[in-house]
Parts: structure tokens; C-alpha cells; sequence
């Protein structure tokens, strides 16, 4: 697809993909040419015409992997813009901040587009992942990604330097908002930050990372009230997390995993414990036994959190298809700028990719679309 959409962008057959082009600009949000002027990405025209021409050019070099060297000749051949591969790269360090605001309007038109999972609640993933270039010297850079679960589109993104830690307080809560997450975002001050705009979180959670104490505020332990769980049985326990503001009321959803799970689990904790050279606890062992997951949802049932929660691997195959169909995981810049304005340009194409798929059967063979979106 990613291929595909490069082709459109080059115009090897130029009369007829110049229709395909005025498809793909429709698909963009109202206003994008004029926020190329306002953010700065188009604020000497120079060699770029008007803001379609330079973010055709751009997306030959984003969505094809060609060099830049490659994308100014093909720009020239394909009768777009003569432009050397030192003034793209120019070019391409002003375009950050306008490829992200494209990229969010894009997946904003998703948002509540698509039945929710719990009625009345966007249910949303959130995770965190590692960008860098290879080599000693490359630029490491870490991705914020959240998709909505009802349509498994991308509702936001951010784009870091690698000293910005994985916490949920990276995101946008809206009141009624249920975050999933995994154990590494499992923390007081991300749940507080959910909470206190009006969200719920369900996370997975290890024995130390989030502090439990029971109605009496006396510190709880999980490990005895799991030991009490048979195979296949979900438990449900209420508690409390501390932190400076207070407490807050959560649940303790837990599901015992087979003898066959927990050996597979075992293994795991073993060799990453290995990798990183850390000493294994045997509590941590224990734990592996089980799936323990934390929510502020007082409802529905643990089986039913259990369960939701399992969608989080959606998040998971996201982050699959940027790095293996955008080649993500190979960031080509070496300049702070310019590696950050190709990784938001990198998650436009994801953006635009989606909105194909979502719109496609919605194409008129009279070139316009049937039901325009709002």
C-alpha cells in the first residue's frame, strides 16, 4: 500500500495519476494548505510552488524510502519541482509540525466513528516504542502511539526525545476515556493523571511498580490472594493506591494461567532477566503465573476486563506494520530536526494508508465520493 500510494506521489504516468493525486488531496483535512504557511513549512515558497506540490515531493521520499538525492530526481523528471537534495533536506526540517498536525486532524475523523466496546466509553491503547537509526551515532527517538479500539485507528502520537519516559501522562484524556496499557505505564502519577480528567485505566501491573494498601490503608499483597485461585478462575479484589493527592479506588482483576502458560512465562522472565543481567526474584517467578491486570473500572465483571484487556495487543501489530511497511525502525536523519520531521512524516503516510482503507469503498467511479466524510 505504502508502495502503491509512492507511485501516485512520483507520476510515472502523469495525466492519469494527476487524478489520483486530487483523490488523495480531498482525503486531507480542510485547511492543510494554509497551516503550511502558518506552521512555517511553506514560508518562503521558493522552488515549491504552492503546499501540494512540496508535500507531493516529501511523500516520494517518505512513503518510497527513496534518498533524497533519488526524490529530487524523480521531482524533476515527473515535471513537479527542480530542487537539489540539500534544499529538500532543508525543506524537510520545516515540515515536522505540519505533518503532525495533518496526521492528527486525519485520525481525529475516526474518533467515535465506530461502535464502542463499552457503551458510552472510547476505549483506548496506549503504548510507547524505541526509534533509533542504526549505529553508534544514529538518533534515538521514542513514538507515544494510541489507537482507538473501536475502529483500531490512530487517535494520537507523539514524538520524543528517548529521555521522555513511557507514563500515560504523554496523553490526551477525555472525561469518559478507558486506557489500556501495559505494566511498563502502570504508575501512580499516570493513573492520577487519567483519573483526574475524568478517564478510567486498565493496566497490567507488576508486584512493586504501583503500591496497593487495603480499606484500612494497610500495605496489600497480592501473592496470598492469588495463590488461592484455581486454573482458568478470574478473582476480583477492591483496593486503594496512595499517592500525594490521595487515594484512589482501583480493582485487582487476576486469571491463573495453566502449569504450560506459566512454564512458557517462567522461561521468558528467566532469559530477560539474563539479558539485562538482573538478579530473579522468587516472587517475580510466582507472579508469572498470572495474568494481574489493575483498573479504576468498578464494572463489569474481572472475566470481562480480562478479556478487554487481551485487545491491547491490537496496540502490539501497530507498532508491527509502521516498522515493517513504513520501515520505521530505520530512521535515516541525523539531525535531531530533520529525524523528527521524518518520523511525523513517516506516521502521515500510516494516517493516510488508514483512511484509504476506511473511505475506499465509499470512491465514486465519477471521482467524487458518495458520502463525503463530516
Amino acid at each position: 500500500m505504502a508502495k502503491e500510494i509512492g507511485d501516485v506521489f512520483f507520476g510515472n504516468e502523469l495525466e492519469e495519476l494527476k487524478e489520483d493525486w486530487s483523490v488523495i488531496e480531498r482525503m486531507l483535512p480542510m485547511g492543510w494548505q494554509d497551516k503550511a504557511k502558518e506552521l512555517r513549512a511553506l514560508f518562503i515558497p521558493k522552488e515549491f510552488k504552492d503546499a501540494s506540490t512540496l508535500l507531493r515531493v516529501m511523500l516520494i521520499h517518505l512513503s518510497d524510502g527513496c534518498s533524497l538525492r533519488e526524490t529530487a530526481m524523480r521531482a524533476r523528471v515527473g515535471g513537479l519541482v527542480s530542487v537539489s537534495d540539500v534544499a529538500l533536506l532543508k525543506r524537510l526540517r520545516k515540515c515536522g509540525r505540519w505533518f503532525q498536525w495533518i496526521g492528527e486532524q486525519l485520525s481525529m475523523r475516526f474518533i467515535g466513528a465506530a461502535l464502542p466496546v463499552l457503551p458510552d466509553r472510547r476505549m483506548r491503547l496506549v503504548d510507547a516504542s524505541v526509534v533509533c537509526e542504526p549505529g553508534a551515532t544514529g538518533s534515538t527517538w521514542r513514538l507515544h502511539y494510541g489507537l482507538d479500539l473501536s475502529n483500531l485507528c490512530c487517535d494520537e502520537v507523539h514524538v520524543t526525545d528517548v529521555t521522555v519516559g513511557e507514563s500515560l501522562t504523554q496523553y490526551e484524556v477525555k472525561r469518559g476515556d478507558v486506557i489500556m496499557a501495559d505494566r511498563g505505564l502502570a504508575h501512580r502519577r499516570g493513573i492520577r493523571h487519567v483519573v483526574s480528567h475524568g478517564g478510567d485505566v486498565i493496566v497490567r501491573m507488576n508486584l512493586t511498580a504501583v503500591p496497593l494498601e487495603d480499606e484500612a490503608s494497610r500495605e496489600w499483597l497480592p501473592l496470598p490472594k492469588l495463590r488461592r485461585l484455581r486454573v482458568g478462575q478470574a478473582g476480583d479484589w477492591r483496593v486503594w493506591i496512595r499517592d500525594k493527592n490521595g487515594r484512589i479506588e482501583v480493582r485487582v482483576c487476576a486469571l491463573k494461567k495453566s502449569a504450560e502458560q506459566t512454564r512458557k512465562t517462567q522461561e521468558k522472565v528467566r532469559q530477560e532477566a539474563i539479558k539485562k543481567q538482573n538478579i530473579l526474584q522468587p516472587q517475580t517467578l510466582e507472579a508469572a503465573g498470572y495474568v494481574i491486570v489493575l483498573t479504576t473500572l468498578m464494572e463489569p465483571a474481572a472475566d470481562t476486563i480480562l478479556e478487554l484487556y487481551r485487545c491491547r495487543w491490537q496496540v502490539e501489530l501497530a507498532f508491527k506494520r509502521l516498522k515493517s511497511l513504513l520501515q520505521l525502525g530505520h530512521l535515516k536523519k541525523t539531525d535531531p530536526e530533520g529525524a523528527k520531521a521524518w518520523l511525523q512524516g513517516k506516521l502521515l503516510i500510516a494516517c493516510l494508508i488508514e483512511t484509504m482503507i476506511a473511505v475506499g469503498e465509499r470512491f465514486s467511479p465519477w471521482g467524487y465520493f458518495l458520502h463525503p466524510a463530516a
